[in-house]
This record gives structure tokens, C-alpha cells and sequence, in this order.
């Protein structure tokens, strides 16, 4: 498994991708370098615009296609671009109160002193602490100009899991209902699972987000024509 910072993200070297088919490129690069000729490729949020788009002008390097979070488009109000590129301590905040659909979500909070908004603030403080000046502003701008997504999705051809959350105030479950239609639409085997959770799936609904992507991957592969 490739679990990946996006270049100027942490632990990768800068500079940071500005567009979503250039992270894709990358994410192509990065296979290439790992010797990986075919992946079961999966992203949340930005990073499910990056799978699609990977998938789709790729077809032939995706054996699955996950979608965690996603929307299209994936737009982005003017006031969070605003915040992140002139107050990012705010667009965090911004970010962090609205990834979350409850105050201590279960079981993924098991007890005291266990804080998942906590977590995810000094999360993105380290994110931003570590990776160059505006990330934020850059990530949300390359969500905000992708205009390729059903395009894309015509072009996929593995099979292709949506999971949302049903409380996501992000990217709410009908944002991704032309992603799906599409996709089928391409004659792409695709489901939707539905979770009781906000846009942070993975910390509210850990336990129910890797069932979702386990049973998925225990598909065989198969083209969608």
C-alpha cells in the first residue's frame, strides 16, 4: 500500500501541484518509480478528484476506483479561498468545524480526553507548519478550477465505489449524484455507500470506511467494457 504526501505536502518536496491533472500526473510518475504497473486507487476529497482523474485518462493502470467524499464540481465558496490564502488559522478553523458532524463522534472518540476536532486542527496546523507558504489557498483553488470530472468519468474503466457521508456539510451526498450517474451511466459497475458521518469519514467512521473499502477490494478486477 502507497500512502502518499502530494508534492509540498510534509514529508514530499515542493513545488506544490496547482491543478488536479497535474497531481494526477504525479501520482502516475510515483507508480512508475515504484515499479506498480496497476493499483486499486482510492482519495478523499481533493484526493478522490485526483483518483477520478487518474482513472480516467489511465484506464488501464486502475484496477478499483474509490471515491471518499467527493463532488462534482467540488466548488469552493469565496470566502474559504479568501480565508486561506490571507487567514489561514481561520480557514483551518473553518474547515475543521465543518468536516465534523458530531462533538464526539462513536466509536472513533473512545473515551476521555480522546478529542477528534483537537486532532484534526493540529493536523492541518502541521500540514501548514511544514508544507510551503498558501497551501491551503493552492489545494482549495485546484478543487475549485476542475472542470474535467465527468468528462473523466466517461473515460473510466474499473469498477468504482462513492462513499459519503450523510451528514457531510463539505461535499453532501447529492454533490456526488452526478459523479455516480455518470460513471454508470460509462457502463462503470458502480455503488454508493452511504455512512452516518460528516466529511471526515476516516475519523468518525473508521471501523465502517475500511469495511467499505476492504469489501470493494476484494473484487476481481474487471474492465467496465
Amino acid at each position: 500500500m502507497l500512502a502518499v504526501d502530494l508534492p509540498g505536502h510534509c514529508r514530499s518536496s515542493g513545488p506544490a501541484l496547482t491543478s488536479v491533472p497535474a497531481m494526477a500526473d504525479w501520482l502516475a510518475a510515483l507508480l512508475d518509480a515504484a515499479g506498480v504497473q496497476r493499483a486499486f486507487v482510492a482519495g478523499h476529497s481533493m484526493g478522490s478528484l485526483i483518483a477520478l482523474d487518474f482513472a480516467g485518462r489511465y484506464p488501464e493502470r486502475a484496477t478499483h476506483l474509490a471515491l471518499l467524499a467527493t463532488a462534482i464540481p467540488m466548488t469552493v465558496s469565496d470566502t474559504l479561498l479568501d480565508a486561506a490564502l490571507n487567514r489561514e488559522p481561520e480557514a483551518i478553523g473553518m474547515v475543521n468545524e465543518w468536516s465534523h458532524s458530531t462533538l464526539a463522534a462513536k466509536p472513533s472518540c473512545p473515551g476521555p480526553g480522546f478529542w477528534l476536532h483537537g486532532m484534526n486542527q493540529r493536523l492541518m496546523e502541521r500540514v501548514s507548519a511544514r508544507g510551503e507558504a498558501h497551501l491551503f489557498h493552492t489545494d482549495f483553488s485546484a478543487c475549485n478550477g476542475y472542470t474535467d470530472g465527468l468528462a473523466r468519468a466517461a473515460q473510466v474503466r474499473c469498477a468504482a465505489r462513492v462513499v459519503v457521508g450523510r451528514r457531510d456539510a463539505m461535499t453532501p451526498p447529492r454533490a456526488a449524484k452526478a459523479l455516480a450517474d455518470a460513471l454508470a451511466q460509462a457502463g462503470v459497475a458502480v455503488d454508493t455507500v452511504t455512512l452516518e458521518a460528516g466529511h471526515a469519514l476516516m475519523t468518525e467512521q473508521p471501523d465502517a470506511t475500511l469495511d467499505a473499502l476492504f469489501s470493494f477490494a476484494s473484487r476481481p478486477p474487471r474492465d467496465a467494457r
